[in-house]
């Protein structure tokens, strides 16, 4: 997956962290659901930034 590719995904998923929990279970009264997102979200974004940033190293001089 190309870093341009998965920086997109976490801007998607950060957009879906906004629109989610007050659009589609905003009107569910169990916690557990929007608890459940934001772990599957939170999940996704550092997988995310990992793959991100697997290609930056140190330059060894």
């Amino acid at each position: 997956m190309s870093r341009s590719l998965s920086l997109r995904l976490v801007s998607l998923v950060i957009l879906s962290c906004y629109l989610v929990p007050y659009a589609l279970i905003g009107q569910i009264g169990a916690w557990y659901g929007s608890f459940l997102f934001w772990c599957l979200a939170g999940v996704a974004v550092i997988v995310l930034n990992i793959i991100a940033t697997a290609g930056f190293t140190e330059d060894a001089e």
